[in-house]
């Protein structure tokens, strides 16, 4: 038992370095990802400026990722779809199709939780 322990821990982190990869595969190759990672800057700048409570944090940290979990998730269903079906099929079109359409779902969660915590600053801000 003591001898299997050490190769588990290997096995745990290695499933941490595909992981990095397949984040930084899609980083590369989607350009959606990096309009993403710039609001993600933006919202994070915005947070410290605004001084955000630690429940404000929460909300934005959970819709930010979530937005990228289903970027990613879209990204691997184009991937597999693409493998699968290399020609047109109507039905690897609505898969894509409602993969992209679930990001946007997200997204506009995101915009949501984004205008409720930073709107009534950011009026404020602009109204002096």
């Amino acid at each position: 038992m003591p001898r299997r322990f050490p190769a588990l821990l290997r096995k745990r982190a290695a499933s941490f370095g595909y992981a990095f990869r397949g984040v930084g595969a899609a980083l590369r190759t989607e350009v959606h990802l990096w309009f993403h990672a710039a609001a993600t800057v933006v919202v994070g700048w915005l947070g410290f400026y605004f001084g955000l409570a630690r429940w404000e944090w929460a909300a934005v940290a959970l819709a930010v990722g979530a937005v990228w979990c289903a970027e990613l998730i879209n990204t691997a269903v184009e991937a597999v779809v693409n493998l699968v079906s290399p020609e047109y099929h109507p039905l690897a079109g609505r898969a894509k199709d409602v993969a992209a359409g679930a990001v946007l779902v997200m997204a506009l969660a995101a915009l949501v939780v984004g205008l409720l915590v930073f709107g009534p600053r950011v009026w404020k801000w602009l109204a002096f």
